[in-house]
């Protein structure tokens, strides 16, 4: 059996992300971007989070909390992002467990498109 994506669109991780991850596809929109990325989180790959980051914003080094585990995905706004912008936002929430107890994050991050790839800018 096919392991679903952790991004919440309901597809296998081989036919959703996990081509994202591996670099055989770029993401098309900001929020296949953002879904792909916490995908990356929920699964531990910080390399894909970093190669993703654009590099005026990302850090010298992206590390996951092995301790956290990140349960569910929420987008709540799209703004710009799609095949024909070069700029967009998404609004999501993630749901996470950590040191025994539930909680959220909730973000509204920018996105470009640089070079006809998408990338993480920042939060606001």
């Amino acid at each position: 059996m096919q392991q679903k994506c952790p991004c919440g669109t309901g597809a296998s991780y081989d036919a959703c992300c996990g081509p994202l991850h591996r670099g055989e596809w770029q993401a098309g929109t900001a929020e296949e971007l953002m879904r792909s990325r916490y995908a990356a989180f929920a699964r531990g790959d910080a390399d894909y989070l970093f190669r993703t980051w654009h590099p005026r914003t990302r850090p010298a080094d992206v590390t996951i909390d092995a301790d956290t585990v990140w349960t569910s995905l929420e987008v709540t706004d799209a703004a710009a992002g799609g095949i024909d912008d070069d700029s967009g936002e998404v609004e999501f929430t993630a749901h996470f467990d950590a040191e025994g107890r539930s909680g959220s994050m909730h973000e509204r991050s920018r996105f470009e498109r640089r070079a006809g790839r998408w990338f993480y800018v920042s939060d606001e």
